[in-house]
């Protein structure tokens, strides 16, 4: 029997969880950010800055506080944006992951196509042990439903914050 094989990160040599954030090419999978494996990804940060940055967004278990995006936004010294509580310094960004996944005001589409793009990811990093044509073909499905977002994304009315 074979032994099974795992995704690995080239750049940090770590394992890739199905939760963590991808990116991918040249048949490679990889973190987006290796010190931050979970990391919102670039058009989860573009979905909440035009959907949901006028109202709650994350709650923090720790303390139970609530947020808006602007409240637990942060850059770090390297330049990375980060989300944190306040007040007790928790990572908030599963809650606003969980928040952005289910937020009413995404329009249907676009949240769908966030949700299957999300999905896809995790399937490619879950069946990166399969043959490499196995591999090769929820790579491009985890292309096409990362484009299918972007399109739906630029083709969805922009709301306008009053």
């Amino acid at each position: 029997m074979a032994e099974q094989q795992t995704a690995t990160c080239p750049e940090c040599s770590r394992t890739i969880s199905p939760e963590d954030t991808i990116v991918f090419g040249d048949g490679l999978l990889g973190h987006l950010d290796c010190r931050r494996p979970r990391v919102l990804s670039a058009e989860e940060r573009t979905l909440l800055f035009v959907y949901c940055r006028d109202h709650q967004v994350a709650e923090c278990v720790r303390c139970t506080a609530r947020f808006q995006l602007q409240g637990v936004t942060s850059v770090d010294p390297f330049g990375i944006r980060t989300y944190e509580c306040r007040w007790c310094h928790a990572d908030l960004t599963e809650s606003i992951r969980a928040h952005l996944y289910g937020c009413a005001m995404l329009p249907t589409a676009v949240r769908r196509r966030a949700q299957a793009a999300r999905e896809a990811a995790r399937s490619l990093v879950k069946q990166s042990d399969q043959l490499s044509d196995a591999a090769d073909v929820l790579l491009r499905e985890a292309e096409a439903a990362l484009h299918a977002l972007r399109e739906a994304m630029r083709q969805s009315p922009i709301r306008r914050v009053g």
